[in-house]
């Protein structure tokens, strides 16, 4: 009886040490994942402020987490299930997928460039007025996760990628992780800049001068900090999405466009003290101008090939 006792223990022992060792490896995996996905988490971070401005302070945080929702259903329901699949059936894809995934990054990114240049953001302002509060909120969270979506994918593929070489089940419990951590972390940065400026109105108005000097500060940086989160959203598009597509060349073995960044990147990573830092620069700018002229190449053809179709459609005129 002792013995079989013991012999019991020694099995919850070894089942207790392969969990704990599961534990580990998912939590390795996670984060070896993480920090290959933080250049989208930023991306994310900086395009979402943009989609919950606009509206009554009290509709802000309701619409960040409606946000915050649709993102969890696109990681966990959709993206996950799909990733997985595809590492077990199908790895070929990822990087095909990923490369379309980064020229949507790019396409999205040089159609902001070019309409801030050609103010067109006029003609959506007036389409908004058009429409009433929770029409425009309906919108505005659509498409906030409709952006996401290709956000999200971007990093559950960048993070399979850092994992394939893992069990399915790890996998599939690193991608979770993943896909929770930097929901939480993402739209809990963009709830706090949101009510940024709701935080320095109440700071501004409390006795101590230290508070209302605080207050102060957060309210008059909160339109320069907006601006400069659609900057660097605008940025962060580029540089990874162009960033993806010259790691898919490379893959491919297509390797001049990425010789030259690389190139680049070599070149000023010679820099004596800081080389590490403006090597990574000159990678990411190389990285940026690839995805710049990617995505206006695809913006021309989204907005000039169906104009010509148009005008082919019409018919020819008539003699008088």
């Amino acid at each position: 009886m002792a013995s079989g006792l013991a012999a019991l223990l020694d099995d919850i022992a070894g089942i207790a040490k392969l969990a704990a060792a599961s534990i580990d490896d998912i939590g390795a995996a996670a984060s070896k994942a993480g920090s290959k996905a933080v250049g989208v988490v930023v991306d994310d971070t900086a395009v979402t402020p943009a989609y919950a401005t606009g509206f009554t302070p009290d509709r802000e945080l309701p619409i960040i987490w409606k946000i915050a929702r649709g993102s969890l259903r696109n990681k966990l329901l959709f993206l996950l299930p799909g990733a997985v699949a595809l590492s077990a059936f199908a790895p070929w894809a990822v990087t095909p997928l990923l490369m379309i995934g980064g020229a949507y990054l790019c396409f999205e990114a040089a159609e902001k460039i070019i309409e801030a240049f050609g103010h067109h953001g006029d003609v959506e302002e007036l389409e908004d007025l058009a429409l009433s509060s929770a029409e425009l909120e309906a919108e505005k969270v659509a498409g906030a996760i409709r952006t996401d979506f290709i956000l999200s994918a971007e990093i559950m593929a960048i993070a399979l990628s850092s994992v394939a070489d893992k069990s399915l089940a790890v996998q599939a419990a690193a991608l979770a992780v993943v896909g929770v951590a930097l929901t939480v972390v993402v739209y809990g940065a963009v709830g706090f800049i949101v009510k940024m400026d709701d935080i320095g109105l109440h700071l501004s108005q409390r006795g101590h001068p230290l508070m209302r000097w605080t207050g102060r500060m957060l309210l008059k940086a909160m339109p320069p900090l907006l601006t400069g989160l659609t900057i660097v959203g605008t940025a962060a598009m580029l540089w990874v999405g162009g960033g993806i597509i010259v790691h898919g060349l490379e893959h491919f073995h297509l390797e001049a466009i990425p010789h030259l960044v690389h190139q680049f990147s070599d070149w000023a990573g010679g820099v004596p003290g800081v080389g590490a830092v403006t090597g990574w620069t000159a990678f990411a700018l190389g990285s940026a101008m690839v995805g710049f002229v990617i995505g206006c190449v695809i913006v021309g053809a989204m907005h000039v090939l169906p104009r010509r179709s148009k005008g082919k459609d019409m018919p020819p005129p008539t003699a008088a």
